[in-house]
């Protein structure tokens, strides 16, 4: 890989580890919302959308980190 293209690759490092920062912030922020939902909702249709949204957020957090890696490796 030539010089230009790893420059190109760690500019887009930079900005997929900004974006995955402020993925898990809102991840962090939304499991807190959905821990704070009452007990007596747990089960509700509200609580299995807050429960489905954290899941989906960490699965995204989960493939950015993967994708950080793939264009690592690629970069060696």
């Amino acid at each position: 890989m030539n010089n230009t293209r790893r420059k190109q690759l760690k500019a887009i490092l930079a900005q997929l580890e900004d974006l995955k920062a402020e993925l898990e912030s809102i991840k962090d922020e939304e499991d807190e919302a959905r821990d704070n939902i009452p007990e007596s909702l747990w089960g509700s249709e509200r609580y299995e959308k807050a429960e489905e949204a954290c899941d989906n957020l960490e699965e995204a957090v989960s493939n950015l980190e993967e994708a950080l890696e793939y264009i690592e490796n690629a970069m060696e």
